[in-house]
């Protein structure tokens, strides 16, 4: 059986609240409200913790802002996707840069796309109409804004040695 790393869940339930406050901090773009925090912390957990902790921090804090009534269901594929392929980036290269790169495309073409058949299923079709071409652009605008923001968290993160301690 493998050894839980009670540092990661620790971890992971932190971003997890750090991501649903911070989707208080959003602004409107077309019809998707952006939340660059989410973003910032799906970055973060493929850096500190790995793809599936990334994938699973996403959806349980997605999950949550819909609970609360923070965010809309477009938030499950906009921060899946982008967390999904930072993880895996970031576990093959080591790359931050590629890394930020993987988030951005991952979320604003992948998690764009798939936002129309989520629409369509959960919101209608009138609202499929509109997500096909009105959801990348704010989820990129999005991931943009929170990819910029890790990119400024990661380097004092790293000096600090946090990275570190979460991998012993």
């Amino acid at each position: 059986m493998k050894k839980v790393n009670t540092k990661k869940l620790c971890v992971s339930g932190i971003l997890c609240a750090v991501a649903v406050v911070g989707s208080l901090i959003s602004f409107p773009v077309f019809g998707s409200k952006c939340a660059p925090v989410q973003h910032m912390i799906n970055i973060l957990c493929a850096v500190a913790l790995g793809p599936w902790y990334g994938v699973a921090v996403a959806f349980i804090a997605s999950l949550l802002r819909n609970l609360f009534g923070l965010g809309s269901p477009m938030a499950f594929p906009g921060s899946m996707f982008g967390a999904l392929l930072c993880g895996i980036v970031f576990w093959k290269t080591k790359n931050i840069a590629l890394t930020l790169l993987g988030e951005v495309f991952g979320t604003a073409v992948l998690g764009g796309l798939c936002a129309y058949p989520v629409a369509i299923f959960l919101m209608g079709q009138s609202a499929g109409d509109i997500a096909f071409y009105a959801y990348i652009v704010p989820f990129l605008i999005s991931t943009a804004c929170g990819a910029v923001i890790s990119a400024l968290l990661i380097k004092p993160l790293r000096k600090t040695g946090v990275f570190n301690y979460l991998n012993e």
